[in-house]
């Protein structure tokens, strides 16, 4: 842990590493949905709703990743198992088993706007306080309403095509 970049937190660092550990775990349990959601998906357009979720799924590992770098700096330890996730989560996690593409994007685009929602809170929280933080945080923001944005456009294309057959 580096002491001054500790010390420049502007808020208590402990507060600060418990919202950290919750979004940490938020981005496991979505990792885990993407992933399986990947591996079970059915229906029209499958290929393409499986990969667009594998993609997603490496880009939440790697917010995860992030963010157990930020807590670890600030001196934390990162919640180290599953049942911590769903302990601290904020988002939940919504397993596929009911694999029909629709349903599979449905619950994924939910699990998105929880992520947006959390993370805009989280930014506000570190503005003035934490700018380390902040930017990461941003980062994350930014790719997650890319990822509600890739899933509401796969879902409008789902509807169209079932709208022809």
């Amino acid at each position: 842990m580096g002491t001054k970049g500790r010390s420049i937190v502007g808020m208590d660092v402990d507060e600060l590493l418990t919202m950290l550990n919750k979004a940490f775990a938020d981005e496991w349990l979505a990792y885990y949905q993407y992933w399986l959601g990947a591996k079970v998906v059915k229906g029209p357009m499958k290929d393409a709703v499986a990969a667009e979720l594998t993609l997603h799924a490496t880009e939440e590992l790697a917010h995860a990743d992030l963010l157990a770098l930020r807590i670890i700096q600030l001196g934390g330890t990162p919640l180290n198992s599953p049942a911590e996730w769903l302990k601290y989560t904020h988002c939940g996690y919504d397993a596929p088993s009911d694999p029909f593409v629709k349903v599979i994007v449905a619950q994924n685009i939910k699990g998105e706007q929880c992520a947006i929602d959390t993370y805009q809170k989280l930014l506000t929280v570190v503005k003035d306080a934490d700018p380390v933080t902040y930017n990461l945080v941003l980062t994350i923001l930014s790719q997650e309403v890319e990822h509600e944005e890739d899933l509401q456009a796969l879902d409008e294309d789902l509807d169209s095509l079932m709208l022809r057959s």
